[in-house]
């Protein structure tokens, strides 16, 4: 499956958010990582190229920094750089109300959005330009890379 598949078989309420998030995250990313679709949704990652150790979990693939996905009641939007670095994590808490008309719903790297009309694009925007590649290897490999 790819991308297109994904969004295509999207409902008709989640095609154009949804698109729209994967948009502003491809635009917003610094460069170097790339868009890719595992885990059976849009991601984007870390490629081997500038990785090549891969994810721990599963060295074979790219390092993941970015999923979004369709789920039953939400779109959610995995942020690793979110559970990662306590500091940002602050940041986009603390934002979050400023764009926002309804409490931010959040798990360790999950951002839910119930509601397709309240989706806070340019946070997302602003979020997505505050970690490069080079930042997001050492922070992973610090955090949960066991030396």
């Amino acid at each position: 499956m790819t991308t297109i598949d994904y969004i295509t078989e999207l409902s008709e309420d989640r095609k154009v958010p949804f698109q729209k998030l994967m948009t502003i995250i491809s635009e917003n990313l610094p460069k170097g990582f790339e868009e890719n679709f595992i885990y059976k949704m849009p991601a984007f990652v870390v490629p081997k190229t500038l990785y090549p150790n891969g994810y721990h979990c599963a060295p074979e693939l790219p390092l993941p920094f970015i999923n979004l996905a369709s789920q039953k009641k939400f779109i959610a939007l995995y942020h690793m750089g979110l559970y990662a670095d306590t500091e940002l994590h602050d940041w986009f808490v603390a934002e979050y109300p400023k764009h926002c008309k309804y409490k931010l719903d959040m798990g360790k790297s999950c951002i839910r959005f119930k509601k397709m009309e309240d989706i806070p694009y340019d946070l997302i925007a602003e979020l997505m330009k505050k970690m490069t590649t080079k930042y997001w290897i050492a922070l992973y490999e610090k955090s949960f890379i066991k030396k």
